[in-house]
């Protein structure tokens, strides 16, 4: 008797190294399949949405729902916009190694230019986005990463309704100095003394220390 059961445990163990060799499943019939865990995607420090590049022909984006973005100021009172509807966006036409045919090449941000009859009904609809109260007339839509920065176009994401700052006079039209900060980074850049990126960092995170934090805070 004990031989009949050596016997028959030795053919069991045998049974399951076979079954083991042929890849079928030993466990269980009923049990559930377990996922693999994954894990989350991780998105490198200071990278920047990128968003469609120019177009042939523009369509009037969808701007936020309105309400939903809220401006920031600077401890001086400049304008910021909220990092969550307006975070920027690149153009993915420009290239660290393609500046001389894009940004600084002259004409090349006019040529990518959407036109008024896209930009008018945006602005109006961003300000809603905002809950801008002022004078419209004095608020510029402004791309955050500017054209000759290498920002997207027509990216909601990379567009927003700038107020003016302070101490402007209501009704004047927009004055706002982050033109001449997006300026000196322009010609940083093209003189090969700012890297693109580091230049696009800086300005989507605070126009008003974007020279500063690339290294020439008197440009």
């Amino acid at each position: 008797m004990k031989a009949h059961k050596g016997l028959a445990m030795a053919l069991l163990v045998l049974g399951l190294t076979v079954a083991c060799s042929k890849g079928e499943a030993t466990h269980p019939a009923n049990a559930p399949a377990q996922a693999v865990p994954q894990p989350a995607p991780k998105e490198k420090e200071g990278t920047i949405p990128v968003g469609p590049g120019p177009q042939g022909t523009y369509t009037v984006a969808a701007q936020p729902a309105p309400g939903s973005c809220h401006y920031r100021q600077t401890a001086d009172g400049q304008p910021l916009p909220d990092p969550n509807c307006t975070p920027g966006a690149t153009n993915p036409k420009v290239t660290a190694t393609n500046l001389a045919d894009t940004i600084c090449k002259s004409g090349y941000t006019a040529s990518i230019r959407p036109n008024t009859s896209i930009t008018n009904p945006e602005k109006a609809a961003n300000i809603k986005s905002y809950d801008y109260t002022g004078d419209p007339r004095d608020a510029e839509y402004d791309h955050l990463i500017s054209l000759e920065l290498g920002g997207d176009p027509n990216d909601p994401r990379n567009i927003w309704v700038e107020p003016p700052s302070p101490g402007h006079q209501a009704g004047a039209g927009p004055n706002n100095p982050k033109d001449g900060v997006e300026t000196k980074l322009h010609t940083l850049i093209c003189n090969g003394k700012v890297a693109l990126v580091d230049a696009q960092v800086a300005i989507a995170t605070d126009w008003t220390t974007a020279l500063a934090k690339v290294g020439f805070p008197n440009s």
